[in-house]
């Protein structure tokens, strides 16, 4: 049996961490998704330590949560991932030097969304209904402002998305997954805005779906809804949407006079 050699097993461990600093998805390995794991659930302990009296509601607070999450990340990804797997096919280039416009590239990722979200939300609605006996449309009218609201934050994330990765290229394939997962410590998903440190509370409001989540805990508690818990989420939406609009643009325009369209996916 030959001996080890410690010469190459330290080349070939030099070797690998040369790659981390230029590497988006390994550092975002090491820190992002360990510190992320950690807020969420770090503040839902805190929660749950601070209110023992609402431990019997919390299984309906926490299916609900995790439905609406599914709808915001499912309406991100439609966007994000059907422009990765243009790139990965190498049909971008086909894509849009032919009529089609972004806007019109982008419009059918957004409709997409919908197939996907309907599909998925029949079967995710079906199995906590029968399964955890959790009915999600016991929030009557306010179900549809609550959905087509964190609808719109997922297309917003999903453009803002492929904007990135236009511009720095498959590197920055990991935000496809990862820029929505940022947000979600601040969204106050699982856990009330008023658990989150003070200087982060003016990050969570500025966030449509954290409106959305604490409009969704008030409902199910029974407690009547203001109509600014249901404007404030719309009018931000309407503002990041436009934004994400330009920015998107900005990208495209940026890619095509560059030519980083023709080299995406190589």
């Amino acid at each position: 049996m030959p001996h080890l050699s410690f010469t190459r097993i330290w080349a070939i461990l030099l070797r690998h961490l040369y790659l981390y600093p230029k590497s988006m998805s390994r550092i975002m390995e090491i820190f992002y998704w360990p510190v992320l794991d950690l807020l969420v659930w770090g503040f839902l302990t805190l929660y749950i330590d601070k209110n023992p009296g609402m431990i019997n509601r919390f299984s309906g607070f926490l299916l609900g949560a995790m439905i609406f999450w599914d709808i915001l990340f499912r309406s991100q990804q439609a966007v994000s991932i059907s422009f990765i797997e243009e790139m990965w096919s190498r049909n971008l280039l086909n894509l849009f030097t032919s009529p089609l416009t972004p806007k019109e590239f982008l419009t059918a990722t957004m409709a997409l969304s919908f197939v996907k979200l309907l599909t998925s939300g029949v079967v995710t609605i079906f199995l906590a209904w029968n399964f955890f006996s959790f009915n999600i449309f016991r929030m009557g009218l306010y179900l549809f402002p609550f959905v087509l609201n964190l609808v719109v934050m997922g297309w917003i994330i999903g453009i803002m998305t492929t904007g990135i990765v236009l511009r720095y290229g498959e590197r920055a394939e990991v935000m496809a997954w990862g820029l929505a997962l940022l947000l979600q410590p601040f969204s106050a998903v699982f856990y009330p805005v008023s658990i989150l440190p003070g200087f982060l509370k003016p990050v969570a409001l500025a966030l449509p779906a954290t409106h959305v989540f604490e409009g969704m805990r008030e409902v199910l508690l029974g407690n009547p809804l203001s109509l600014n818990q249901i404007l404030v989420p719309s009018f931000l939406n309407a503002i990041y949407l436009v934004l994400a609009f330009i920015f998107f643009h900005k990208m495209f325009e940026s890619a095509r006079e560059h030519g980083r369209l023709a080299k995406l996916g190589e």
